[in-house]
């Protein structure tokens, strides 16, 4: 993502390339989708409970998302049948994604099937028509208008025409994007306009304001999941000197009906959005919600049964404080503060 201009037009296109991306970013990108299913499937309106699923995959590659939604639901007790509808510009990724889906569908007890459509996303008006309940777009939105000045405007007007008209009443929109600090924050700018549009954030946010991080130039938000990698991964990792340990990655739930993740939680539960910053005497991790973003601190002479889960918080987890400190910019969590964790 951040050397794209050094990269020949339509890379993807030689089988070098998608084999080495097969390989490498497959098996980790398969397993992002999980952490957007997993907060749908908390609320009590039983959002992914469906029979039949029809689910449009927009910049598909592959099928990554589509493997990564096929391995999410085959490990629940009550499966739905998956439709899926592959959308992408590249020949070759769409027969690689009819290979990889057939392939995993022998392995797993699900009814799906898969159509595939040669198209780019800046084509959404003459997609196959919906309704859909779920619509993906992986690591493609970054790609729209990548170097024009207006390019969050132009996002939104394709986002708006995708959500409007091809997703389902009670549907769910989620995008997923790399974790880099430029591609985050543009993602956050889209989700501005989206949300001064009228369209709901489900999640990560447990607030319905503009985002914070955008306040400040150095700010991003982003996953960072442990990930048990496989050996081809490590072994490239060795050659390489990358280091592929944890799925970073941002990514936004949009809906149209009004349902939020932070239906399930109170006004004091926060998202956590930072690794724990620990200094003499204290630990600290930046927590995001009602209020914005900011800063909680338990020094360490206030430790105690109470809030003794704090310092096991991890990026991403929501936490609730029952009884802690508002001190404004800052969040004390004390000897009789309550840390439970929800995630």
């Amino acid at each position: 993502t951040r050397e794209r201009e050094t990269l020949p037009a339509a890379y993807i296109k030689y089988d070098g390339m998608r084999r080495a991306y097969l390989l490498y970013f497959l098996p980790s990108n398969l397993h992002k989708i999980h952490i957007p299913l997993q907060e749908l499937s908390l609320h009590p309106s039983n959002l992914l409970s469906k029979e039949r699923l029809r689910i449009l995959d927009i910049g598909s590659g592959p099928g990554t998302a589509i493997l990564g939604i096929m391995d999410f639901f085959s490990a629940k007790e009550k499966r739905p049948v998956l439709e899926f509808t592959a959308i992408d510009q590249v020949t070759e990724n769409l027969r690689d994604a009819e290979a990889l889906f057939g392939a995993f569908r022998e392995r797993v007890s699900l009814v799906a099937t898969l159509k595939t459509f040669k198209s780019s996303i800046e084509m959404a008006s003459s997609f196959p028509k919906g309704p859909y309940d779920i619509i993906v777009l992986s690591n493609i939105l970054n790609e729209v208008a990548h170097l024009d000045e207006d390019r969050t405007s132009k996002r939104v007007a394709i986002l708006k025409t995708i959500i409007r008209d091809l997703l389902a009443s009670d549907g769910s929109c989620i995008i997923i994007e790399p974790a880099l600090r430029q591609t985050s924050r543009d993602m956050l700018e889209v989700r501005d306009s989206l949300l001064h549009e009228g369209f709901c954030i489900y999640s990560p946010c447990l607030m319905g304001e503009k985002c914070p991080a955008l306040v400040n130039p150095k700010d991003w938000c982003h996953e960072d999941i442990p990930w048990e990698f496989p050996e081809i991964v490590r072994e490239v990792d060795r050659v390489t000197g990358l280091r592929k340990d944890s799925l970073k990655f941002s990514h936004l739930v949009i809906r149209k009906d009004g349902l939020s993740i932070k239906d399930i939680y109170d006004e004091r539960s926060f998202r956590v959005v930072s690794e724990p910053l620990v200094s003499k005497g204290k630990m600290e991790f930046y927590l995001c919600g009602a209020g914005g973003r900011r800063m909680a601190t338990r020094l360490d002479k206030d430790k105690g049964i109470k809030n003794e889960l704090f310092e096991e918080l991890k990026r991403g987890d929501i936490v609730g404080l029952n009884g802690v400190i508002d001190e404004g910019k800052r969040l004390k969590v004390g000897k009789d503060t309550y840390v439970v964790i929800s995630r």
